[in-house]
């Protein structure tokens, strides 16, 4: 079967590195995205000792070694010396985390300063990421304002790496945006899907069809036949629909499929292949959900062939 074949094959490992001080919301993040936690339940959470090792098989093929570094300022201090060269080699992807109400913003760009340092030395090739978290908190007029001035002092300061930064909140869409960009740079095979999205949202008259992990729920790819106003809305809906898919699985009910239809659009979300849901819009009124239905399991084989390429 082709599911036990994608079982079998090795696995590409990522150690991606989770750091930040203390309180920062690292834990919390994580556990939103990895672990099936809700906003409200994160509050229970207790600091990050030392550094927290999780192993996180991604789109079956795709391990993250997603290593959780505790952020008081002990540990820390022990990554850049004690630690430095078990923590810092072979790193594909540092993510940083600020806490954007932060009122010791220079210790926070001293701590980030060196951890960067180390990180160059030993795993130059890197990709960097700032999390600028809890934005909720800001006065939303005042949001951007914000995270601009915060950016630019943390971009200054390292103004010989190339880093993306992200404003982002537990509690809205923003996470889910930020994390499915980063971890989609580790997926070899996206120009690929890219592609073949494209063409079964053409060949299936679709207006938008949207890939997603089955786990996660991020977004791994989509194809858009027209332009939409809201730049958010898979990461609303990735947020909306895992929301639905654990309240689900605490009435030991399990998610299959869902379909929503109006005057104005059809959308249709299913389980995909072994690992990815999938969404397919259209806003044409004539498009029968059974056809669509039949498409998405014609096009299972080609993709399941695709991840695992």
């Amino acid at each position: 079967m082709e599911t036990e074949r994608i079982l079998s094959r090795p696995r590409t490992r990522r150690k991606v590195l989770l750091m930040g001080r203390s309180g920062a919301g690292k834990t919390s993040m994580r556990s939103i995205i990895f672990a099936n936690y809700i906003p409200r339940e994160t509050r229970r959470l207790g600091a990050t000792i030392d550094v927290e090792h999780s192993q996180i098989r991604f789109l079956g093929d795709l391990m993250l070694s997603l290593w959780d570094c505790g952020g008081q300022d002990v540990f820390l201090d022990s990554y850049l010396d004690a630690q430095r060269d078990n923590i810092f080699s072979e790193v594909q992807v540092l993510i940083y985390v600020f806490d954007i109400m932060s009122t010791d913003v220079e210790r926070d760009v001293y701590y980030f300063n060196k951890v960067i340092r180390c990180l160059h030395d030993a795993s130059a090739d890197a990709n960097v990421y700032c999390l600028f978290h809890k934005v909720d908190l800001v006065p939303e007029h005042q949001r951007q304002a914000v995270f601009e001035e915060r950016q630019r002092r943390v971009k200054e300061s390292v103004d010989t790496i190339s880093l993306k930064c992200f404003a982002t909140s537990i509690w809205d869409e923003t996470l889910y945006k930020a994390w499915s960009f980063m971890i989609c740079g580790l997926i070899p095979q996206l120009s690929k899907l890219d592609d073949a999205l494209l063409k079964f949202c053409e060949i299936s008259e679709g207006d938008e069809v949207v890939l997603f992990e089955r786990a996660t729920f991020l977004v791994i790819s989509h194809a858009t036949l027209h332009s939409h106003s809201d730049v958010h809305r898979f990461e609303k809906i990735s947020n909306i629909v895992k929301r639905f898919k654990l309240s689900c699985n605490k009435n030991q009910s399990h998610f299959h499929s869902l379909e929503l239809r109006n005057s104005q659009f059809l959308a249709i979300i299913e389980n995909f292949t072994s690992y990815t849901c999938v969404l397919y819009v259209s806003y044409r009124s004539d498009i029968q959900a059974t056809a669509v239905k039949l498409n998405i399991q014609c096009a299972k084989t080609l993709f399941e062939q695709i991840l695992v390429s």
